[in-house]
């Protein structure tokens, strides 16, 4: 077989796969010549009008198709897109497309789209439920996202409190970078998640980085991202940084005054510019996101230090938000701790637990050096051991109630002797509550068993009685 052959056969086979595709449009479609002559008239329009396919070739259009305007659009050359058709009694949507070359047209080509005009009402209706649903859905997305606090989750009724919500819920409403500054455990990644999810970003990803929790060799490419054989260990395709991961959304940049020296004036230009690029890569990624930024440290000393770049602290403190810590609002320690029981009975499936007046108390007369994770720490701590449904002050951990007696004029004042003492007391009580038994008296004070007995013979604490065996 020779060369012309083979091209004829290729041919054949061409156009015997063109005519199987056309015969494979389901609604119906013909096409005709300039003239409105039809030259191609498919097997489900022949089925769905019950005329012959084939006979209907060399025939006008208008003979086979009542009211066919196929003639009309090769000689107006515009087509005419989604019309309403009326075919043997019922209403139909077509559409007739012009076919062109070097600006004359030499075929037009129609189309069947839907047999019956209440076929587009039913796909209206789906598009309206569809509609409904991905409504549906971004409430779900908003609710799963990355963000687990609102405002609403800011609990507290003092004054201070109030204010800070005030300021969150301005900062919200802005894009401007937000510095979040106060002790560790006041909240404030719930502050920064609260104004990610009451602003115009809330269904786009809030993305966090610990700047003290990764090594300064990594920075750079978790901020930025790195393309693939960037360095020794990298991922062979690359990986985007929290950056582009923050795309529309918000950066939180938790613990910035832990940011190395180094890495400052790179994450300055990136804000700056709004632009970066990832290491070992050339190409400009464009980012548009929020900053929000907290730290417990003193910025201003660490300026005045050379730790931290000038610079970039304006660059961050835009709207500057700083939580006092719990001991400075003693008004929201009760608030704070009765919503927290609620989420952890809720957790573990358990009825509303209580606070006596005793307990409440001794949670509002100590200084709580750890803030609001401390007090869910302790509270936590109570739960899990606590019988019925009501804390008392012998269900706290025993530093929170245990008299702490003044010291007299005569007395060592040194913090060594203040500390001795109170560790001694604390053990003398512990072993009272739970009648000299030293594994109870040990589990009260959240201790090892063999460091109790040290502690015993360190003080030289008498035995009352022997322990009960267990």
């Amino acid at each position: 077989m020779d060369d012309k052959d083979l091209r004829i056969e290729a041919l054949e086979k061409d156009l015997e796969m063109h005519r199987a595709i056309f015969d494979s449009i389901f609604n119906g479609a013909l096409v005709t010549d300039e003239k409105g002559i039809i030259t191609h008239f498919n097997k489900p329009y022949g089925d769905f009008l019950g005329v012959d396919p084939e006979s209907q070739i060399g025939r006008h259009c208008t003979e086979s198709v009542v009211n066919s305007r196929m003639h009309i659009v090769a000689r107006t050359g515009k087509p005419e897109i989604n019309q309403s058709h009326n075919i043997i009694g019922k209403k139909m949507v077509v559409q007739r497309i012009p076919i062109k070359r070097g600006g004359r047209v030499i075929a037009v080509f129609g189309q069947v789209l839907f047999k019956d005009v209440k076929d587009l009402s039913r796909l209206a209706s789906e598009l309206k439920v569809l509609e409904s649903k991905v409504k549906l859905y971004e409430a779900e997305l908003l609710n799963l996202r990355s963000t687990r606090y609102t405002l609403n989750s800011i609990i507290g009724v003092s004054g201070p409190i109030k204010e800070l919500k005030e300021e969150a819920l301005r900062a919200a409403a802005t894009h401007y970078p937000v510095l979040i500054c106060g002790e560790s455990g006041t909240g404030k990644e719930l502050f920064a998640q609260a104004i990610h999810h009451a602003s115009n970003r809330k269904l786009f990803p809030f993305v966090r980085i610990n700047c003290a929790a990764i090594p300064k060799d990594l920075l750079e490419a978790e901020l930025f991202g790195y393309e693939k054989g960037a360095f020794t260990g990298a991922r062979s395709d690359g990986k985007p940084g929290k950056f582009e991961l923050a795309h529309q959304g918000t950066l939180f940049l938790d613990e910035v005054g832990d940011l190395p020296l180094e890495m400052q004036p790179k994450l300055l230009r990136a804000l700056e510019d709004r632009e970066f690029e990832r290491v070992g890569g050339n190409k400009i990624i464009r980012s548009d996101l929020r900053i929000i930024a907290a730290t417990n440290q003193d910025l201003d000393q660490m300026m005045a230090d050379g730790r931290f770049r000038k610079d970039l602290f304006y660059r961050l403190n835009v709207i500057p938000i700083n939580i006092p810590p719990l001991r400075k609002r003693k008004n929201d320690i009760i608030p704070s701790a009765e919503y927290i029981l609620r989420q952890l009975a809720a957790e573990a499936n358990l009825p509303d637990i209580s606070m006596d007046k005793s307990a409440q108390a001794a949670l509002r007369n100590h200084q709580w050096p750890g803030n609001v994770r401390e007090l869910s720490n302790v509270l936590e701590r109570t739960l899990s051991a606590l019988n019925g449904r009501t804390i008392g002050l012998s269900d706290l951990p025993f530093y929170l109630h245990q008299d702490r007696k003044p010291l007299s004029n005569g007395g060592s004042s040194s913090l060594k002797a203040v500390q001795a003492r109170i560790e001694r007391e604390s053990i003398c009580s512990a072993l009272e509550q739970t009648g000299y038994n030293k594994v109870k008296a040990a589990e009260l004070l959240g201790i090892h068993r063999t460091l109790l007995y040290k502690k015993i013979k360190k003080y030289a604490i008498p035995l009352e009685k022997e322990p009960r065996r267990e």
